[in-house]
This record gives structure tokens, C-alpha cells and sequence, in this order.
């Protein structure tokens, strides 16, 4: 997650300009963390290219991110960023639909796409021979997707489908929708990825086709390859390919409603029968990576490794091993957005064990604070997070991921190579200071989740 991002740095402002006017390739050597030597340049066009040498295998892993989420869906057409990634897949004038699925399986390859908040993302992995063929396929659909509504109208019978699935049918996930609602009252972080159900059923092909235009530009994207190549080898592919689409001039502008601060603590419950486990939760609106000021983000990421990262943290080991009042119980920080984000704590209680009585435990054991800010445990959660980084840059895909969804949201070079440095520089006093602004129940959505009779069903 947020480890993972900060692994590798990603490309920022320190491009170079040649005397032809020319984006000079930026080396940027190694992050504090380890990890791959890179480069980036930006195409006359104007898109970014990060490229990432791994050696140890003939394989090149191929992405191509555009800087726009779920977040930057226009108002009443929710779920249309992810709409349009399924509508991307159903070909253009040169490629008819399946024809780049199928140039993907014939050569081994693996492919996939995803949509986030912040960003859309599509990749594939081949062997590196084919990195060309994958970059022709991709290129030609940043401008030439072909729909009508022959396609659009059964695909998007398919992500209501999907949203029956995975929410309809999901109490936790009815949960995790409800709270993040209530959390942020007036930014889109508030509404689903996958869109409210009643907008995505009057989504249509002119709504797709306008955001196809607005937000699938060269200068909006952001190409990353890694694996066994060079970055010259990626400059002549990528002008051979990408360097043909034409430009629209200049960057869409992501212009969103700013969260107020929150004044009361709110509550929320979901009960439904198909409830296994009752769970706890609770999310306070904290800054993100990109909000936050004077290294709060980077001691609000380190405040969640402390208080609930595994089974040595401070709330695993009062809850579960300690009183017994938990079988589970953690945190974990969303520092990975554009805009204001999530800090969450979680619990399941043990048998016999009701979430009010949980709750009191929780908010008990979170105004110990000081007592689970000891030195040792913090340099345990600084050695941890550290190291993850450095495991997290052993994978390509996962090197590719890092610097695509980094470069996505806004990140400089600087800023993320500084990271792990940044981690070890977080005293104790920035851990309570962050602790006392942040986590208070002025800031706070509180979610029941509990099983309830076929009678008793209801979200309050």
C-alpha cells in the first residue's frame, strides 16, 4: 500500500532541457531505500516516461497511468472513470474489440487495469521482445477508441453487475461506503470508485466519449517500463509509438471541492443477517502525503505502524493478547491521495464481547498513547517500514506501480527518495503531537458492522 509507493522515487521537476529544447533522460541513481538505478524523460508531446532496469529476467512489465480517478468523475455521473476503463477494452478503428487481450494471451503475457481515486492505470507483462507491440496497441487506443452503443450499453450492464456483487450483496463493504460518505461530506472521496448505483444506470456513451477526450491525452499519462531494458531502448519505442499521438496543448485541470474541517464525531451502523464477524471500525480525516505540512504525513504513517501495524503493535497486543477483549484489532494510514485522506482503526471483538464494550477498550487504550510511544517501539515501526520498502523494490510490477501512482498524485523525486530518511527523523514528540490533532473524536466516523435477524435488517 503506502509502503509500497514510497519505495522508488518518482519523476519530478528536475528535467533538464538540451539546446534543442529537448527533455534530456534524468538518471536519477538509486533511492535512500535501494532499489534500481532509473531515468525519466518527457516525449515532445508531452508525456512522462519512467524507466525502471531490472536485468535478472527477459521481461519488461509495460504501464501506461493517466491522472485521473474516480475523484475527478463530473458531478451526477459517478463510477464513469471506471466505466471507461471497462470501455477500453472494446477496440478501435485499427484493433477491433479482443484484438489486444488476444495479442497479450498469444504472447504469454498478462494484463490487467485498474481505477483508484486518483488515477487509472492499465499494464502488461511480456517478454521484453514484445514491449514494442504492447506500446503500439496501447498508443493507438489513447486516441483511437471506437465506441457505440452496441458495446457501451452491455458493458455497463457488467459494473452494475459488478456493484451487485461486491457492495449490494457485501455488508462490510455497505459499511466502508456509509462511512466514507460520512467522512467526507463534501469531496468525491466520498462517493464509490465504482459509482452510486442509480448514476452508473444513466451512464451512457456521450459521457464516456467527453471523458475519454478531457482526461486520455499524451500529456495527461504517465508511461513506466520495467524490466529488461534500457532507457534509450524506451526512448526509441515510446517516440516510435506514443510520440504519434497528437497533443491537446496542455494538462486537464483536476479542480475539486476542498473537505471542511469536521466539527462532531458520527456514527454509522449496518446490520444484515449475512454478518459472520461483528467488526469495529474507524476512520479519522487526517492529510494525506500531498496535504500534509512539516512531515506530518510522514509521522502519521509511522504513528500507524506504532499503534496498530501487526501483531507487536500497540493495539494488537493491549486488545488481543493482553485483555482479551479483541480476537483482531489494528491502523493503517491512507497517505497515498491528492487530498485530505483516511487514518482508520479496526477491531473485532473476542466471544461475548460487545462492540459498545469493544469501543470503550479502543478509545481507552488510544488515550494511553504516550505509554505506546516508547523509543523501542518506535524504532522497531521505523526498521519495518524501511525494510519494506527495500523488499517491495525485489518485484518489477510492484517497482512499475510505485513510480506510476507517485508521479500520479503529485510526488517529486526529492520527496520520495527522501523517505526513508524523512522516517527515521520522526521523534516521539511529532508522533503525540499528530496523535492529539488528528485522532480525536471531533474528526472520527465510528462503524458497527453486526449480525442481524432476517427481520432486523437496517443502516443507521
Amino acid at each position: 500500500m503506502h509502503l509500497y509507493r514510497k519505495a522508488i522515487a518518482p519523476v519530478g521537476p528536475q528535467r533538464g532541457l538540451n539546446h534543442a529544447g529537448r527533455v534530456d533522460a534524468a538518471p536519477f541513481g538509486r533511492s535512500e531505500a535501494g532499489g534500481p538505478e532509473v531515468s525519466a524523460f518527457v516525449l515532445d508531446n508531452g508525456l512522462d516516461v519512467v524507466v525502471v532496469p531490472d536485468h535478472r529476467a527477459p521481461v519488461a512489465t509495460h504501464m501506461i497511468w493517466y491522472r485521473n480517478g474516480s475523484a475527478d468523475d463530473p458531478i451526477g455521473q459517478s463510477g464513469i472513470a471506471h466505466f471507461l476503463e471497462h470501455l477500453m477494452f472494446k477496440g478501435t478503428e485499427k484493433h477491433p474489440a479482443g484484438a489486444f487481450s488476444k495479442a497479450v494471451s498469444s504472447l504469454g503475457g498478462q494484463e490487467n487495469a485498474f481505477t483508484s481515486y486518483d488515477y487509472t492505470a492499465y499494464f502488461q507483462r511480456v517478454a521484453r521482445d514484445h514491449l514494442s507491440t504492447m506500446m503500439s496497441f496501447e498508443a493507438d487506443r489513447m486516441s483511437g477508441l471506437v465506441l457505440d452503443d452496441a458495446v457501451v450499453a452491455p458493458e455497463r450492464d457488467v459494473v452494475l453487475e459488478e456493484r451487485r456483487m461486491r457492495v449490494e450483496t457485501d455488508p462490510s463493504a455497505q459499511l466502508s461506503e456509509a462511512m466514507a460518505a460520512s467522512l467526507f461530506v463534501h469531496h468525491p472521496y466520498g462517493i464509490p470508485i465504482i459509482g452510486w448505483m442509480h448514476e452508473i444506470e444513466e451512464l451512457n456513451r456521450t459521457h464516456a466519449i467527453d471523458y475519454y477526450k478531457r482526461f486520455y491525452t499524451p500529456e495527461n499519462a504517465i508511461l513506466v517500463v520495467a524490466g529488461d531494458v534500457t532507457p534509450d531502448e524506451v526512448r526509441r519505442l515510446a517516440e516510435d509509438t506514443y510520440g504519434r499521438v497528437a497533443p491537446q496543448g496542455a494538462r486537464p485541470l483536476r479542480t475539486r471541492p476542498r473537505e471542511p474541517e469536521p466539527r462532531a464525531m458520527r456514527r454509522i451502523a449496518v446490520a444484515d443477517p449475512k454478518v459472520e464477524q461483528p467488526t469495529l471500525q474507524r476512520l479519522y480525516l487526517t492529510p494525506s502525503c500531498m496535504t500534509a505540512r512539516d512531515g506530518e504525513g510522514h509521522a502519521l504513517e509511522l504513528l500507524a505502524e506504532v499503534i496498530g501495524g501487526g501483531a507487536t503493535s500497540f493495539l494488537y497486543r493491549k486488545l488481543v493478547l493482553e485483555m482479551g477483549v479483541a480476537v483482531n484489532a489494528g491502523a493503517w494510514y491512507m497517505g497515498s491521495a491528492i487530498d485530505d485522506t483516511r487514518f482508520a482503526v479496526y477491531a473485532v471483538p473476542a466471544e461475548g464481547v460487545s462492540l459498545e464494550a469493544l469501543e470503550e477498550h479502543v478509545d481507552r487504550v488510544l488515550r494511553r498513547a504516550p505509554e505506546a510511544l516508547d523509543p523501542e517501539a518506535i524504532e522497531r515501526a521505523k526498521i519495518r517500514l524501511v525494510a519494506e520498502t527495500v523488499y517491495s523494490s525485489d518485484s518489477q510490477s510492484s517497482l512499475a506501480r510505485i513510480y506510476g501512482s507517485a508521479l500520479a498524485i503529485g510526488e517529486t523525486v526529492e520527496e520520495v527518495r527522501a523517505w526513508p530518511t524523512e522516517i527515521e527523523a520522526v521523534t516521539r514528540d511529532r508522533l503525540l503531537e499528530v496523535a492529539a490533532r488528528y485522532l480525536v473524536p471531533a474528526r472520527s466516523v465510528t462503524g458497527y458492522l453486526t449480525k442481524a435477524c432476517d427481520t432486523d435488517v437496517a443502516i443507521a
